[in-house]
């Protein structure tokens, strides 16, 4: 992670790793905390932060 933006997550990772990183993220996040509603969390890819939006 190199930044956090109001309520996103900026990650760098390597191309390769592009699939993997984004599949363990999302759900490191939707599973951080057990609550009576669910946990929505949408992951954006691009080479830039406007693009990943």
């Amino acid at each position: 992670m190199i930044m956090q933006v109001h309520d996103e997550l900026i990650f760098e990772v390597a191309e390769k790793d592009l699939d993997a990183a984004k599949e363990k993220i999302v759900d490191i996040m939707q599973n951080s905390s057990q609550i009576d509603v669910p946990l929505l969390v949408e992951a954006g890819v691009g080479d830039n932060w406007d693009e990943a939006h």
